[in-house]
């Protein structure tokens, strides 16, 4: 193999090497083989007017917050962090669900997933059976819980969601017995 060969082939090698790395960068594989989900930057904070319905993590100016564009693989029992969240006109969700354009009631059984599960809106209207403390409840997405942006009017001035949040409504708690005060919970989720 000619000099120029050699060069032009450790060249290709490298962008292609290179190119594979900057799409996995957010996806690592992890000690058991799943994918982990990392970082893929981060938000500088900026506070506002932050409605504290049940009480939100609000941004805070300078902070950083880090974006995630993934979340952990979906399995049979996705392990996750049921956070609180009103859908409600007015409330801590911010604007109307991204799935239907529309405010949901707290008696309603339904739920925001972090970007990565949301998956580009292809879980909308999706029942999922949440699990915790023995307790089991169906409910329906129908909005996304961003990790990517906020800090803005739009999300309430709340920071991006981790990458394994289920943002339930208070009839998905009620349902579960669990205790609305905690505001997180561990959980496990899966599609039904």
């Amino acid at each position: 193999m000619t000099t120029a060969r050699a060069v032009a082939a450790v060249v290709i090698f490298l962008m292609v090497a290179l190119s594979a790395s900057h799409m996995a960068s957010s996806l690592r594989l992890g000690a058991g083989g799943l994918g982990v989900c990392r970082a893929s930057g981060y938000l500088p904070g900026r506070s506002g007017n932050c409605e504290k319905s049940n009480d939100p993590d609000c941004c805070e100016d300078g902070k950083e917050y880090p974006q995630y564009r993934c979340s952990p693989p979906v399995t049979a029992s996705t392990k996750a962090v049921l956070t609180l969240n009103s859908f409600e006109k007015g409330k801590d969700g911010g604007g109307p669900s991204e799935c239907d354009n529309a405010y949901h009631s707290d008696e309603e059984k339904v739920v925001a997933l972090s970007t990565g599960w949301f998956s580009n809106m292809a879980r909308c209207g999706h029942q999922i059976k949440i699990s915790a403390n023995g307790n089991s409840v169906y409910a329906k997405v129908v909005d996304e819980c961003d990790s990517v942006h906020g800090c803005d009017d739009e999300h309430n001035f709340e920071p991006p969601c981790d990458n394994n949040i289920v943002d339930a409504s208070p009839a998905v708690w009620d349902a579960l017995g669990l205790d609305q005060s905690v505001g997180m919970v561990d959980i496990t989720w899966s599609e039904e």
